[in-house]
Order: structure tokens, then C-alpha cells, then sequence
């Protein structure tokens, strides 16, 4: 109180202060001031504008709000509430808005991570010539499939427009590697196999129904380095090595394309796993 039992007047800061107190640009500050979200408590004359305590605060609470992700219109609504109700239901909302973008980030984070990985086995599959046939277990996940009629075209089968489509029609996400079987590898090799099944690993949930389980099995595992077109000497390679250490193998084959047409251009950096089931 001043002498007499007067009020002392509150002190007002420029829009200089305020920007150097709050961290705010002057920019963003007569944006406010425009919108109506947070205006200055006296202009004078000369169109200088002077805040009040009370109004820094306010400036602070709206940093939060924007900290948050919430939009202008929404900023003016929460300062301006003087229920809970009301703000419930926008903070509700944007939970909601925000699990959605999440969500969306999640999706295209394992995209890129799986994508990056598959990368990082081909150069490790290259500059180790990795070509030696072995026996592994494969461990057993769900994909996404659609079975198709196979023209011949392996870039048509791995660039699926069809599948994209029918995952678009489902909603769902694909992510790691195209896989494809086919149920017969000598038909594959000798070019007469005209029918395939697509597989990829899904994203977000599915229906029982729209998803196989593949693996769960040991196999014989080959990297095949190259074009496609020459796929059937790594098939041939494997025959052998069946052959010669007493195991069978079954007529099926999964080929595994870690890096293919959708990595590269240079069909000889191409690099896929054939896999077959075996057993003794």
C-alpha cells in the first residue's frame, strides 16, 4: 500500500521486457494480441503496447498449452474456461489426436528401422560372400499374405501393386521384408510355376484371417547375390548340398528378398534368401 491507503500501481513491461521474460519473439506476441488470445493491458498512444503481471502469467500457461500440441483456437478455449467440463473434453481430445500421432509415428518408425536393418544384412551378406548353404531355424511370425496367379515377372511380384491395394483396402501397414513362396521350387527354377503367395509382416493388428504363420521350422538357408534370373543356381546349389548330407527337401520354397528392386536399381546388389524345408 502507498502512504495514504493508496493502492500502488501494478507495473506494466513493454513488449521488449515481456518478449525477454517469457522467451517470446515480439512477432509472436502481437499475433496474440491480433487473434485475441492474449492482448496488452494499455496501449498508449504511439501504438506501444505495455502487459501486466497477470498477463505474463497467462503467457506462460499458454507455452504449456503449446508444449502440449494444442492448437490456437484450442489455447483461447482452455484460457478462457472457467469450468472443468469443458476442459476435460478438450484435453480428452487431444489425447485422443495425439495416440492417433503416435501411432502414425510408430508406424513409420518401424517402416524405416526394419527397412535400415535389411539394408545393413545385404552389405554384410556382400562384403562377406555369403553364399554357403546351411541348415537354421526359422523362427516362427505371423504375415499378411494374398495368394496370386505368378506371370513370370519378379519385378510385377515384389513391386505387388495388388497387394498395396488390398492392404489399403484392409487399412493396415507392411514393414521388413516382401517374402513370397512358391509351391514348387523346380517349377520356379524351371520356369513353369504359376502361382505364388505374398507375404509381409503387418504393422498394426489384423483379423485371424488375414494372417498366416510361417516358420517354426528348420530349413535350409541359401543368400542368393544377383539378379533374380539367375536365382535357379543357388536352388541347384542347395539340391546338392541336400544330396550330399543326407537330407530331403520339401517342395515348397520361400524366397526372402532382403534387398531387391525396391532398394536398388543394380540388379547385382540384389540379395535374397532362398529358403526350403529340410529334414532327414
Amino acid at each position: 500500500m502507498a502512504k495514504g491507503g493508496k493502492t500502488t500501481e501494478e507495473k506494466l513491461y513493454s513488449i521488449g521486457e515481456v518478449s525477454k521474460i517469457c522467451n517470446v519473439s515480439k512477432k509472436a506476441l502481437r499475433f496474440y494480441d491480433e487473434i485475441g488470445i492474449i492482448s496488452p493491458d494499455k496501449v498508449t498512444s504511439n501504438h506501444y503496447r505495455y502487459y501486466s503481471r497477470r498477463s505474463l502469467l497467462d503467457l506462460t500457461i499458454l507455452k504449456y498449452y503449446k508444449q502440449m500440441g494444442f492448437k490456437l483456437e484450442e489455447m483461447r478455449a482452455l484460457l478462457e474456461s472457467e469450468e472443468y467440463r469443458p476442459m476435460e473434453r478438450g484435453f480428452l481430445e487431444k489425447i485422443n489426436e495425439l495416440q492417433d500421432e503416435q501411432m502414425a509415428v510408430n508406424v513409420k518408425l518401424t517402416s524405416v528401422r526394419d527397412w535400415y536393418e535389411l539394408l545393413v544384412e545385404a552389405q554384410t551378406v556382400i562384403e562377406n560372400d555369403v553364399r554357403d548353404v546351411s541348415v537354421k531355424f526359422i523362427e516362427s511370425e505371423d504375415y499378411g499374405f494374398m495368394d496370386q496367379t505368378f506371370i513370370g515377372d519378379d519385378r510385377e511380384a515384389i513391386i505387388n501393386i495388388e497387394w498395396t491395394d488390398y492392404l489399403t483396402s484392409i487399412g493396415n501397414e507392411i514393414t521388413g521384408a516382401v517374402n513370397i513362396t512358391y509351391p514348387s521350387w523346380r517349377e520356379r527354377i524351371e520356369g513353369t510355376c504359376d502361382t505364388m503367395r505374398i507375404l509381409q509382416q503387418m504393422i498394426l493388428p489384423c483379423k485371424p484371417e488375414q494372417q498366416v504363420q510361417m516358420g517354426g521350422e528348420m530349413m535350409l538357408s541359401c543368400y542368393h547375390i544377383g539378379p533374380h534370373e539367375t536365382i535357379g543356381e543357388t536352388y541347384e546349389k542347395m539340391e546338392e548340398w541336400a544330396r550330399d548330407h543326407g537330407y530331403r527337401l520339401r517342395e515348397d520354397s520361400w524366397e526372402r528378398y532382403v534387398t531387391d528392386c525396391w532398394t536398388t536399381k543394380n540388379a547385382d546388389m540384389y540379395v535374397t534368401e532362398v529358403r526350403i524345408g529340410a529334414s532327414r
